[in-house]
């Protein structure tokens, strides 16, 4: 993978695609299982079957996921904060089998302060057939390449709170001094 990219190093109109990933059975349920939405469009096939997808489909936000977690590494920057989702829109079902990427392109970039740059990324979620699944925008801030960091502590001696209970601390992170 390329070394990670700065807020300087990314131009408006810059696009990249992800690399492919199918979508699993073992996905959906393991999705579920982490947010608690067994909604039976997703995990019942008898149910799903009575739909007008006639089969099971993965969350929606499985695929928002995805986007952001493909997304994330192509292109691989420096990303200080991801800020907004914006407009967002589920076009299409997702099934299970589907092989999906992300395109993403430099819509917009904003200079924030001295370190960071606000970028504004179109983000689509495409399948095998080359539909748009899913789509919108992404900001994330990026830090500058000169950026201006000043340390929050100039020495290791410096006192600082503790995160530890011992008998400096009062167990919550404050130090223990008026005791």
């Amino acid at each position: 993978m390329d070394s990670p990219l700065f807020y300087e190093d990314i131009a408006v109109g810059q696009s990249w695609t992800s690399p492919r990933r199918t979508v699993t059975e073992a996905d959906v349920v393991n999705f579920a299982t982490m947010t608690g939405d067994f909604n039976p469009l997703h995990v019942d096939y008898d149910y799903a079957a009575k739909t007008p997808y006639r089969q099971p489909i993965a969350h929606g936000l499985l695929g928002l996921s995805w986007v952001a977690g493909l997304g994330s590494y192509f292109p691989n920057v420096n990303t200080v904060a991801f800020t907004a989702v914006r407009n967002w829109e589920f076009v299409r079902p997702l099934f299970f089998g589907d092989t999906v990427f992300v395109e993403t392109t430099c819509l917009e970039k904003t200079p924030a302060g001295r370190r960071n740059g606000k970028v504004i990324w179109q983000r689509h979620l495409v399948n095998q057939s080359q539909h748009v699944v899913q789509q919108g925008s992404f900001e994330t801030l990026v830090s500058m390449k000169n950026a201006v960091r000043k340390p929050k502590f100039h020495s290791e001696q410096e006192s600082r709170p503790s995160i530890y209970a011992n008998e400096q601390s009062d167990g919550f992170g404050r130090e223990d001094h008026d005791r």
